[in-house]
């Protein structure tokens, strides 16, 4: 009776409390042409380790055996065994908002410790407590480049995440913003030379993904030079925080929009996330969230407070930058466990080692008669491959061999329905590899 405790002496005494002599003079009221009147067609009650067994065997008809080759937002990474340890102690577990900061002075120092880090991470000079997930950061980091600049028109690359651009779109949908999408080159990247025409004096922001969503690397210093030279400002998105790792951090945007789901979060069906917003420090006054800043007390020691909170709750609504009411701050706890747990040494070996994977499948599925990689910028641990006819054929032939290949890239852009998005990291093994690869090679036969 761990979980329902109620004895049959106690729901005597429910009964009595209630004037009631039995069940059935309790349910007495309800017609009895509609009352069940036999069991419940559900199995028999389990103990608790028949529970955990049970849990285990559906758990391994899902994705037990199952090969995932899936990123596009949401990434597999290991994570360390620490990470839950600290996460589920209960002065973390149960903590709220850290309005009363005499209280709350551990959960402030974590906040403030997220936010250092990804400072470090993205070469911004101030991020903010964290929020709800990459999508909405998107959104919100546009609009306060829209507030910054008192513009209206913004330039988003079809290479940013087609689910991010959906959210953006819902977001701008009543704001009276102008979105046009910006193609995208043969190389993979947003199209420079179309950038450069699409900008005027109305843009008040340019926004691109990098990686992108087919996996290349944008070139961030050339688009925000361009952005600049007409006043507008680059909001960059990073789906794939590993790659910071490895690759020179955004530091010329001038608003990164970050998911940093893969420093410890699980995929977990797609949620809970956590969002990340860093910038300069002289945008710092349109920041929408939370920020956590360090001070000292009357007695001259460290101490951590709520610095900034521009939000409908603590000011005027007309003055508020967002209406965001939380801050992910356990998930962002998580960040910051995995982030410190690994270290600067061990983020580079880290997305070295997601690079070299990546870098493997590509080389020995291209070998394969009629597979093409068809963008020429360089790639992290995504990359975009093309086969001979309808990707979703390939993709279904390979799930009934259990390697689930990535994502069908015709689901968002038509033109590209041959094409499968293909996502390697860490937890996939070389010979999972080349077992891929040698059902890759039987599926294209069949």
């Amino acid at each position: 009776m761990r979980y329902l405790p109620k004895s049959e002496h106690e729901r005597v005494e429910m009964l009595a409390a209630l004037g009631c002599r039995s069940i059935d003079e309790l349910f007495a009221c309800i017609p009895d042409s509609i009352r069940l009147k036999r069991p419940l067609n559900i199995p028999a009650a389990l103990s608790e380790p028949e529970i955990l067994d049970y849990f285990r065997a559906r758990a391994g008809e899902t994705s037990g055996g199952y090969m995932r080759l899936l990123g596009a937002g949401a990434y597999n990474h290991f994570r360390p065994v620490v990470l839950d340890a600290l996460l589920s102690r209960g002065e973390f577990l149960t903590a709220y908002t850290p309005y009363q900061g005499e209280i709350a002075q551990g959960t402030l120092q974590a906040i403030f410790e997220f936010q250092t880090l990804i400072c470090q991470l993205t070469g911004q000079q101030v991020a903010n407590a964290s929020m709800y997930d990459g999508s909405t950061a998107l959104a919100e980091a546009v609009l306060m480049g829209l507030r910054v600049t008192r513009r209206s028109r913004v330039l988003v690359s079809r290479a940013l995440h087609p689910e991010y651009r959906q959210v953006l779109a819902t977001y701008c949908q009543r704001q009276k913003v102008e979105l046009t999408e910006l193609p995208c080159a043969s190389s993979g990247q947003t199209d420079l030379a179309v950038l450069e025409r699409a900008l005027d004096d109305g843009t008040g922001v340019v926004a691109v993904q990098s990686p992108n969503f087919f996996g290349c690397l944008e070139d961030v210093p050339g688009v925000a030079e361009l952005a600049h030279r007409h006043g507008a400002l680059l909001v960059t998105a990073v789906t794939e925080p590993v790659s910071l790792g490895l690759v020179r951090a955004p530091a010329e945007a001038d608003i990164v929009a970050l998911e940093a789901q893969s420093f410890g979060l699980p995929v977990s069906y797609g949620g809970p996330f956590v969002g990340v917003l860093a910038t300069k420090e002289k945008f710092v006054r349109s920041l929408p969230g939370r920020l956590v800043g360090q001070t000292t007390d009357t007695e001259g020691r460290r101490g951590f407070v709520l610095t900034l909170a521009t939000r409908e709750q603590h000011i005027r609504r007309e003055k508020a930058t967002s209406n965001i009411c939380t801050n992910q701050a356990l998930c962002a706890l998580a960040v910051t466990i995995f982030l410190t747990v690994y270290g600067k040494c061990g983020l580079r070996a880290l997305a070295e080692h997601n690079l070299a994977k990546a870098r493997y499948l590509a080389q020995e599925l291209s070998k394969l008669p009629g597979v093409k990689l068809p963008f020429s910028a360089p790639c992290f641990n995504e990359f975009v491959v093309e086969v001979p006819g309808p990707a979703a054929r390939l993709h279904q032939r390979l799930q009934t061999e259990k390697f689930i290949a990535g994502v069908e890239l015709g689901r968002w852009y038509p033109e590209r329905k041959n094409a499968l998005l293909l996502c390697v990291t860490e937890v996939v093994k070389r010979e999972e590899l080349d077992r891929f690869v040698a059902a890759f090679r039987q599926a294209l036969e069949a």
